[in-house]
């Protein structure tokens, strides 16, 4: 049966709020080992060799593992669900947790392949979309921690417990 065959979950799995959790740190240290990557995608482009550098090569696998990662979550939710939002909430808001969320699952897909296909491909324009996205995908996880926290503390529901305990 679908999962939208079925009534939506209550909350999110075990399994889902590690996911996200897992992602997330990945996240940040993807912008933590920027520096790094940047320093060394200048490098390539002057034609120059780049030796091998820890810190490139988890900003690349890491990469790799968030792509990885997220398709296993789409892939959940596609079988799953996800809990609907709040009964009561306004439809603006609605609409805004969708496209955020619509975002950040499109860039958490398209920002590494457009990095891979920078990195091992050498295609100087999907280096510069990886870098235009970073921005947006910073915007976007400001929009989303900041609507869950004002779910949590203005409109008191629950939808910040429901990525911390299973439902």
């Amino acid at each position: 049966m679908s999962a939208s065959a079925k009534s939506a979950p209550t909350g999110f799995s075990a399994g889902q709020i590690r996911l996200h959790w897992i992602v997330v740190v990945l996240i940040a240290l993807q912008y933590v080992l920027h520096d790094s990557i940047s320093e060394a995608w200048r490098a390539v482009r002057r034609g120059e060799e780049v030796a091998f550098d820890p810190m490139v090569a988890s900003h690349v696998f890491g990469g790799i593992l968030v792509l990885l990662l997220v398709i296993w979550r789409l892939a959940i939710r596609a079988r799953r669900g996800a809990p609907p939002p709040p009964e009561n909430e306004p439809a603006i808001l609605k609409l805004a947790a969708a496209g955020t969320h619509l975002g950040l699952y499109a860039l958490m897909v398209l920002m590494p392949v457009s990095g891979m296909a920078a990195w091992f491909g050498r295609v100087d324009i999907a280096g510069e979309a990886h870098e235009a996205m970073r921005i947006v995908l910073l915007a976007l996880i400001a929009l989303h921690v900041a609507g869950a926290f004002y779910h949590h503390f203005v409109l008191k529901t629950d939808v910040l417990v429901r990525m911390r305990k299973p439902g």
